[in-house]
């Protein structure tokens, strides 16, 4: 009992090279790493349980001996009600509405509405996202106030909200019928709850600019994670936009500004919990794609996976009694309220228009849009919260973000030839 917390203490003192302060010494609960195993102590007591319930059910057969009013919600949970789709005909996704000529100001229309739609509810987001994590509530001039520190509950805010907004979705519009075992999900779920509590426990240690490049490079553990879960292959000039990714972020994180605070400087739990926001981030993407090979809408999709979130967020909080405590701090700010419930309501609002976007005109459209984005929350950041950023670093930006346009025209490009090919021939020898 007595040696942990020196232990993380020392451990903390490792990873931001600064002494320890006095506080620090009766505030050691709060360190990144062990609020990270406290939160998956938590999730593992809700895997393990389903789990062994899953291989119950398999072993028993129960899909031939099962009866009772349990057997539909067992059968759902665990078999499943259909096989994946073996051709591509019978792919889940809905398909694109293709632009006809005679609707071209109604197509413009939907881009702008989709442009707009996407940037309001990402860079405000991303701004909401740096103020609740690195400033402080209720301050006075005697008071310095104090921060929001539970990452934890801001995942469950957003995932409560857009399960309740996919839900309603899903009642409310024809869906494919759903044939994925829903446990399934729970891996999405699980990689995705614990990579967007790297993405927001990062802000501690890292500026906001530095995230978002980190997030723009995490195309490169993607097609790692594509090798390893789903045995994909990649062209070449996706390795070569890999490389010059690297070298721009590289070359930021590298740069450094004269008088930069403490605020902007990144340290090594930054960098670890960077890491880890990519490597969960590239596997949920991936299990992800493997799960469309059942037929599922993206929406249905999105209610599966928060579904578990849900579960396993509220579940971890109530076992560590921080549910009310996060409750209370929300009562004593009220600003702090606002912010969190407008963070979720961006959050599920996103995905939405994510969807509309990619059904309406294609993935390489989305992209642009989204790296234009990324860019615009850079430039916001800087100007709101103050960051500095010298010309190497600036240099590194606009590197990767070049790197971002020459991927979606290449993947475009691929894409127009592959279509004037004969069936089975391809267009680009594989790397």
């Amino acid at each position: 009992r007595f040696c942990l917390p020196l232990v993380l203490a020392a451990l903390h003192t490792m990873a931001t090279g600064e002494e320890i302060p006095s506080a620090l010494q009766d505030s050691w609960g709060d360190f990144w790493l062990f609020r990270f195993f406290v939160n998956a102590a938590g999730y593992t007591s809700i895997v393990v349980p389903g789990f062994l319930l899953i291989h119950y059910f398999k072993r028993r057969n129960y899909l031939e001996t099962g009866r009772g009013i349990c057997f539909p919600v067992i059968k759902a949970c665990v078999f499943g009600s259909e096989v994946k789709s073996v051709h591509q005909d019978d792919a889940s996704l809905p398909p694109r509405v293709e632009p006809t000529e005679s609707s071209t100001a109604q197509q413009v229309f939907k881009l702008l509405f989709c442009a707009a739609g996407l940037q309001a509810s990402y860079l405000t987001w991303g701004v909401l996202q740096e103020r609740v994590m690195t400033r402080t509530y209720g301050a006075t001039e005697t008071d310095p106030g104090e921060k929001f520190k539970d990452s934890q509950f801001l995942v469950f805010m957003n995932r409560i909200l857009a399960f309740t907004v996919a839900g309603l979705y899903c009642a409310l519009t024809k869906q494919p019928r759903h044939g994925a075992p829903m446990y399934k999900y729970s891996f999405a779920s699980l990689s995705n709850i614990l990579s967007s509590w790297c993405q927001y426990e990062a802000l501690k240690y890292i500026s906001f600019p530095t995230q978002v490049l980190a997030k723009a490079s995490k195309v490169i553990p993607v097609m790692m994670m594509g090798k390893l879960v789903s045995r994909k292959s990649y062209e070449y000039w996706e390795y070569l936009t890999a490389a010059f990714i690297s070298v721009g972020v590289s070359m930021f994180l590298l740069s450094s500004a004269p008088n930069r605070h403490m605020s902007t400087v990144t340290t090594f739990s930054g960098i670890v919990l960077l890491a880890g926001y990519i490597i969960f981030d590239s596997f949920t993407s991936n299990w992800q794609d493997a799960l469309f090979t059942y037929k599922m809408s993206p929406v249905q999709m999105m209610f599966g996976v928060n579904v578990f979130s849900c579960l396993f967020t509220v579940g971890s909080l109530l076992e560590q009694g921080a549910l009310l405590e996060s409750i209370h701090f929300m009562v004593r700010h009220s600003e702090f309220a606002a912010h969190a419930m407008l963070l979720s309501v961006c959050s599920a609002c996103g995905q939405l228009f994510i969807f509309y976007t990619i059904n309406q005109f294609g993935a390489a459209i989305f992209t642009i849009i989204m790296t234009l984005r990324q860019a615009f929350a850079i430039l916001l950041s800087c100007l709101i919260y103050g960051h500095t950023v010298t010309v190497v670093g600036g240099l590194g930006i606009a590197v990767v973000f070049l790197a971002l346009f020459l991927r979606v025209y290449a993947r475009s490009r691929m894409k127009k030839r592959s279509k004037k090919l004969p069936p089975g021939e391809s267009p680009v020898q594989k790397v």
